[in-house]
């Protein structure tokens, strides 16, 4: 199966590309799943669900990447998640998409719960992965997250400087974000992240998008007060091994989607931080059920 791999050209933030990939030619016929990619990664994330036959053949796979990630590109030099919500809404507008579900990977499901606030008609449900609903709170420390602002911060000020054209990402960057979201990577899935990464943060237009995304992480608001907003199913997948946000933070938050029709969580044991990668079977699986149910 040939991805398509493009991007699409929307009006937000002075003009933007966003870059999206399809699994195959879109269906009109079949719902569609958008795949919003976390901290620092690409599409590339998500793989194993564009290699799976059984979810390719359910839905048309979509992957959105946010601002500061891929091949996404604003006219603007400074966004937020709330703006890479507003260009994914966007993106699906000029391509003809009217109304999607939304899966999202740790910052990527803070992106589609704000897609699901913004456009409700649009967002049909939403499957968010090893994510969090709060700030990088006390509260969530308290609940077992991790310290994000301790982990953040040192790399914030890292980039603070302006770098040569020559300039890539460290590989210590790289091994921490997946140190800590899968508990580490064998040799070869190491060298595939090392090379994008390499190609995504390049130059000091890189370092620029690879602190903002840091920034946006460590700063971002926390969406407790308009969780009752949320109108479409959820479904809340959490890995036993996240080592980033903990089953008990999402025990608790999921109950936070009190006008949801149907708001669940479950917890996957073994899973990691980035779960569409440690646990794909279990993920796609529950993706289809999810999507079948409610189309």
């Amino acid at each position: 199966m040939n991805k398509i791999e493009q991007t699409v050209g929307i009006p937000h933030l002075g003009g933007s590309r966003v870059g999206y990939t399809f699994a195959r030619p879109y269906d009109p016929a079949l719902p569609t799943l958008v795949l919003i990619n976390s901290y620092t990664t690409s599409a590339e994330l998500y793989r194993p669900q564009f290699a799976d036959p059984a979810l390719g053949s359910a839905v048309n796979l979509l992957a959105l990447e946010p601002y500061g990630h891929g091949r996404t590109r604003a006219s603007y030099r400074h966004f937020t998640y709330w703006d890479s919500a507003v260009a994914n809404l966007q993106a699906l507008a000029a391509l003809g998409i009217r109304e999607a579900f939304v899966l999202g990977t740790s910052q990527g499901g803070w992106v589609a719960v704000r897609m699901a606030l913004l456009a409700p008609d649009t967002v049909k449900g939403l499957i968010t992965l090893g994510t969090s609903m709060d700030s990088e709170s006390e509260r969530s420390r308290e609940l077992g997250c991790w310290d994000g602002i301790g982990f953040t911060t040192p790399l914030i000020d890292a980039l603070a400087e302006p770098v040569g054209d020559d300039w890539v990402v460290p590989d210590d960057v790289v091994d921490a974000v997946f140190t800590t979201a899968m508990g580490g990577l064998p040799a070869e899935e190491r060298a595939f992240w090392l090379g994008a990464y390499r190609a995504n943060y390049a130059g000091d237009a890189g370092r620029r998008r690879l602190r903002l995304s840091t920034v946006n992480l460590r700063d971002r608001d926390g969406l407790h007060g308009r969780l009752d907003d949320v109108h479409c199913p959820v479904l809340w997948l959490h890995g036993t091994a996240d080592q980033v946000y903990s089953v008990a933070n999402a025990q608790e938050e999921i109950r936070m989607f009190t006008r949801s029709p149907e708001a669940r969580l479950e917890i996957i044991e073994g899973g990691q931080h980035f779960l569409s990668a440690s646990h794909p079977a279990e993920v796609n699986s529950a993706a289809v059920d999810f999507v079948k149910r409610r189309s």
